[in-house]
């Protein structure tokens, strides 16, 4: 991702207003079971109320919130680009003006080579952004303020106020086009009002939402929302008029050629660059040149968030002297724009092996700050990967859908720098089931596995340190303000069958052997949703897995189960070894390499397999090295990949994915040797 969000804040929208700091609940490794607040006043009708009010439709005004946010309040807290309640009212004035600055792994090296070791430093943002939706589709909650006379506080926080506020905004956008309000009228008519309630700057991208609302409005929709209200939307049949979308007066611009896109989004083009910049044949940037899949086979798609507002970012990208990645996703109304073509290799992940089989996809966000994806970008960006996922045959699970935090150290010395972006609250379960690739249950008790999958809504782990982070991982200055509490997908690791016992250690985080904690950073306690693990022992409402080479506990009751049973392939080490070494990348064996290409070291990391344990498989993978390091290729073996007769196991290790000798371990079948 880039890097730091100190840096990137500034590109926000400058207002001057009040800051309110996010703060929640205690601090504790316990998550809560339940709505956040007890419902007061029925949403339902609160929806009926605001359409009847200012003459909206109530299944495009039900549309319309289900596609800002699933119809959720998120307890007052504001959306990555500022949005605040079920209609996604922005003031991203008031959200760049909140405190503090959270740093994601200051010490990794995106390009993942220590070989050739790349230092980037982010320049200073611009003031304003430079691109992209207008000051006035950032600034809606003003808008919303002004026709319904409510409070800008009660926007933010009143889910009623909010609703409001969001149905005088689209009457407002309909009597613009000159089309008639009220809720008798034909909800096909509002396709404008709709599409501009995007705050897209582009057709396309105004009308890939509108699409996905009357969409959602044809199948329906009944989900309880996250404090605790049952909402739902009647399926029913409608033909949007979509001619009233050219009304707008939006960016049209054509589809370049060679795009990878897929159809039906609003994606552009904005190349990084691939140019020298300095007099030496490996100083050049952003990226490097492949051609993959012929020449190396992609396996992964790696999901980040940018620590940043869209436009610096895409800013940065667009810099020969600092980092490229392929996508970029914005938040407010989920616009796409590719920089680097899938055939080639960005700097993207920290860890060269993975950079080079894989295609990196930032999202307009921040990974500890409290805030939340919106549900626009959610859906663009499922597209987005199963379109890649189908062209170039990446498996839709979590040992190939990644996020940033999954991507293993190189050697011993670059874990503790990784990032650990999108972060905890991201809802993989949810993505997930817009992959159309949801978390099954394939096995039982019995069958050796559990794949992490708790209930996002009510899983809030009492996570503190957002927006106080100091440079470093993961130890905090103290004290340390609690994070909102909200919806996580992460599923905390203790190191007994209790919530008091302490958590978990990650020796890569910290060396010295003492717990990791409930800092919103330090990541070495916690697994995710999606990512499947060995079961080591189930004792009443609690299961241990293996977890980097000890047992790790979590609750996991049968009245609420944090996890679900499945069926696999495990490895464990080969009889008569007491250990075996644990790898962040599956580098081949130094005979392979030809003469005059330097020999990348098959380092182990700090962590041990020891007999006895079993890890869930993701893949056997060759061993193979990308070499990549001058502009134009002078260097001897360049642009060519090596490979050699080692042969490696992908392992669910920790948090992160790891790499084992294949030599090494037994491939069994996971309900071989399971516990009973």
């Amino acid at each position: 991702m880039p890097r730091s969000r100190r840096t990137l804040l500034a590109a926000a929208v400058v207002i001057a207003t009040a800051a309110v700091p996010l703060t929640g609940g205690p601090a504790g490794a316990a998550p809560l079971t339940g709505p956040a607040t007890a419902p007061t006043a029925d949403r339902q009708q609160q929806y009926a109320r605001a359409a009847a009010e200012y003459g909206v439709p109530e299944s495009v005004l039900l549309g319309v919130s289900y596609l800002e946010s699933r119809w959720d309040t998120h307890a007052g807290t504001p959306s990555t680009s500022g949005g605040y309640g079920p209609l996604h009212l922005t003031d991203a004035a008031h959200v760049a003006a909140l405190p503090g600055g959270l740093h994601v792994g200051e010490g990794e090296d995106p390009r993942g080579d220590e070989s050739r070791p790349l230092a980037v430093t982010a320049p200073a943002a611009t003031a304003v952004p430079t691109s992209g939706p207008s000051t006035a589709a950032l600034q809606t909650l003003q808008a919303a303020a002004t026709l319904t006379g409510a409070g800008v506080d009660a926007l933010r926080s009143d889910p009623a106020a909010n609703i409001r506020g969001g149905a005088a905004l689209l009457a407002a956008y309909q009597k613009e086009l000159g089309a008639p309000v009220g809720t008798e009228t034909d909800p096909g008519a509002w396709y404008g009002a709709v599409a501009r309630y995007s705050g897209a700057d582009t057709e396309a991208t105004a009308a890939a939402f509108a699409d996905e609302v009357y969409d959602q409005i044809r199948a329906g929709a009944s989900r309880r929302t996250d404090d605790g209200h049952q909402v739902t939307l009647a399926a029913r049949a409608v033909t949007a008029r979509t001619d009233t979308l050219h009304r707008l007066g939006l960016r049209r611009g054509e589809r370049p050629d060679g795009l990878e896109c897929p159809v039906g989004l609003g994606c552009e083009w904005i190349p990084a660059p691939y140019e020298q910049y300095g007099p030496g044949a490996g100083d050049y940037g952003n990226h490097d040149l492949g051609n993959r899949p012929a020449q190396q086979k992609l396996e992964y798609i790696v999901i980040h968030d940018t620590e940043g507002y869209y436009d610096p970012s895409v800013d940065l990208v667009k810099r020969a002297d600092y980092l490229g990645w392929h996508y970029t996703l914005r938040s407010v109304d989920g616009h796409v724009a590719q920089h680097i073509k899938a055939k080639d290799v960005g700097w993207q992940a920290g860890n060269w092996y993975v950079n080079a089989k894989s295609i990196g996809i930032e999202h307009e966000g921040f990974a500890g700050h409290g805030t939340w994806y919106t549900e626009a970008m959610y859906r663009t960006s499922a597209k987005l990967v199963r379109y890649l996922a189908h062209r170039f045959g990446i498996p839709l699970d979590r040992q190939h859908i990644i996020g940033h935090d999954n991507v293993p150290g190189t050697v011993a010395s670059t874990v503790g720098g990784m990032h650990w972006d999108p972060g905890p609250y991201w809802d993989w379960s949810h993505y997930f089931d817009l992959l159309k690739a949801p978390f099954r249950t394939t096995g039982t008790k019995r069958t050796g596995l559990v794949t992490i999958d708790p209930d996002f809504a009510a899983n809030r782990p009492a996570f503190h340190g957002c927006n106080q982070q100091p440079p470093g991982v993961p130890n905090p200055v103290p004290p340390a303000e609690p994070c909102p509490l909200r919806g996580s997908s992460a599923v905390i690791l203790h190191s007994a069958p209790s919530h008091d016992a302490p958590l978990v250690n990650d020796r890569g985080l910290r060396p010295d052997g003492t717990p990791d904690t409930m800092y919103i950073s330090d990541h070495g306690a916690r697994a995710s949703a999606g990512q499947t693990y060995a079961v080591a022992e189930v004792r009443g409402d609690w299961t241990a897995i293996w977890y980097l080479g000890q047992k790790a506990w979590f609750h996991n009751p049968a009245s609420a189960p944090t996890a679900k049973w499945a069926t696999g392939f495990v490895v464990t080490p080969k009889p008569g070894r007491a250990t075996i070494p644990v790898y962040g990348r599956a580098y081949p064996e130094q005979d392979a390499y030809p003469a005059g290409v330097t020999y990348q070291t098959i380092s182990p990391l700090q962590y041990t397999f020891p007999a006895g344990q079993r890890y869930a498989v993701g893949g056997v993978l060759p061993g193979e090295y990308y070499k990549a390091t001058t502009f134009d290729g002078s260097s001897p073996g360049d642009w060519t990949v090596i490979r050699g007769d080692l042969r490696y196991v992908q392992v669910q290790f920790g948090h992160r994915i790891m790499f084992v000798n294949l030599d090494d371990v037994l491939l069994l079948p996971s309900p071989v040797g399971a516990p009973r």
